[in-house]
């Protein structure tokens, strides 16, 4: 009897093990980084404090030794002078942030409960923030672009602008998530941030205070110029863009337009669906929007797809420094497809990589970089960005004086192809 019970509980062991690894491959996608506790799950999230977890299963791999892991987690529950104020369940948040910007990329991030839902916040139009779009570029936190009419945009935050300070508090440890934390906050707050901009010959930090506002993205508009040439802005490529560009296109065939500029400047991109759907209003049946290649170099064309009312249509294209991602999608796909684009301002961000959120829980997320993508020639952008045919420089005096010459270039070049 004695042996049966010894056999069964061997059993049990090895059953055990045997689902805590199936898990561990599912949870992490086969990501080198284990660890498996037990603090009594329930469908919420339970805070526990840290002196209080029970961690099981500290297995060790023969390839990669994960007593380390467990050898500082145990120092620190022991050793670490405010201990008792530490919870398991930030420990372990704080671990997979970790092993997640081993990656080195600023884009392949875990979001917590907060974070996940300001992301919603984005895709959905509305938030409480300055209305600042940030990256990480040459490793410094960078203006992408600040918002049409933001608290960003008035105090005259620029795209380009590297952010030093944020709130005294330097950035150099920062990652995107974290800052835009900082970012966000009440309606009237203020917000105090050291920039330094590269622009007209400056080289100086400054100090700028933006007080925090309810942000409402309006993700896009149309304008009628003279010759009644059509002045589409994209601000993002969120979740209503496309029903709202649809409300556009039947302003611009009851108007008759001959030719449309798309402004994509300061827009920082977004889904990338929804790139695919509007660049598709300009191009062909059949045509490539854009490839992503996987971690394998494996290429994937994406194509257009539902109506082309515009493929015919002249169009000229406004890009800047702030036009990142699905903005470059939108620009790469035309200039790729068509003889008769035409790209004028600076050189885009050069977001060339494509993020796949994936739940891993009812509250919180992992963004993670599954693939690079490629204009339909094959152009690798990341980094790089996508050059304009016509570069148009926009200086600290045009701003002040709100003389936009990069749109009357776009303006002047439409005007020549609709004669």
């Amino acid at each position: 009897m004695e042996q049966s019970e010894q056999s069964n509980t061997k059993n049990n062991k090895t059953h055990t093990s045997r689902i805590l690894i199936i898990f561990i491959a599912l949870f992490f996608s086969a990501i080198f980084f284990v660890f498996g506790f037990s603090i009594g799950k329930t469908q919420e999230t339970v805070s526990v404090p840290f002196d209080l977890a029970v961690i099981e299963n500290k297995e060790v791999n023969e390839d990669v030794d994960f007593a380390l892991f467990w050898d500082v987690w145990d120092l620190v529950k022991e050793k670490y002078v405010d201990h008792d104020s530490l919870e398991a369940q930030d420990m372990i948040n704080g671990a997979i942030n970790g092993m997640l910007s081993a990656t080195g990329d600023p884009y392949t991030v875990f979001l917590d409960e907060e974070q996940f839902t300001a992301l919603s916040e984005d895709l959905n139009g509305s938030f409480e923030g300055i209305g600042a779009e940030v990256g990480i570029k040459d490793g410094i936190l960078t203006i992408i672009t600040p918002l049409e009419e933001s608290p960003a945009q008035k105090s005259g935050l620029r795209a380009g602008d590297k952010v030093i300070e944020i709130d005294g508090e330097s950035t150099a440890e920062l990652t995107i998530d974290e800052a835009v934390k900082k970012m966000r906050g009440e309606r009237g707050t203020e917000l105090q941030l050291k920039i330094f901009r590269i622009a007209d010959e400056e080289t100086d930090t400054r100090d700028i205070v933006v007080v925090r506002d309810t942000i409402h993205i309006d993700s896009v508009r149309v304008d009628f110029l003279d010759d009644n040439i059509a002045h589409i802005k994209l601000m993002q490529f969120g979740e209503d863009t496309i029903k709202e560009f649809n409300k556009i296109i039947a302003q611009i065939k009851q108007n008759q337009s001959k030719g449309i500029i798309i402004d994509v400047r300061n827009d920082p991109g977004g889904i990338l669906h929804t790139a695919v759907v509007l660049s598709s209003k300009f191009l062909p049946n059949n045509a490539v929007v854009v490839m992503e290649e996987d971690a394998k170099g494996k290429r994937k064309n994406l194509y257009t797809t539902g109506a082309h009312p515009f493929v015919n249509t002249p169009v000229v294209i406004l890009i800047n420094e702030g036009s990142a991602s699905a903005s470059e999608i939108l620009a790469g796909a035309l200039r790729d497809n068509r003889d008769d684009i035409t790209i004028v301002g600076k050189q885009s961000y050069g977001k060339g990589s494509v993020q796949e959120l994936i739940p891993t829980s009812t509250a919180t997320a992992a963004k993670i970089t599954v693939a690079k993508w490629l204009t339909p020639n094959g152009e690798q952008i990341n980094e790089i960005g996508i050059a304009p045919d016509e570069e148009i420089e926009y200086t600290n005096e045009d701003y002040e004086s709100e003389n936009d010459p990069q749109l009357n270039k776009a303006i002047e070049i439409m005007l020549e192809k609709i004669k």
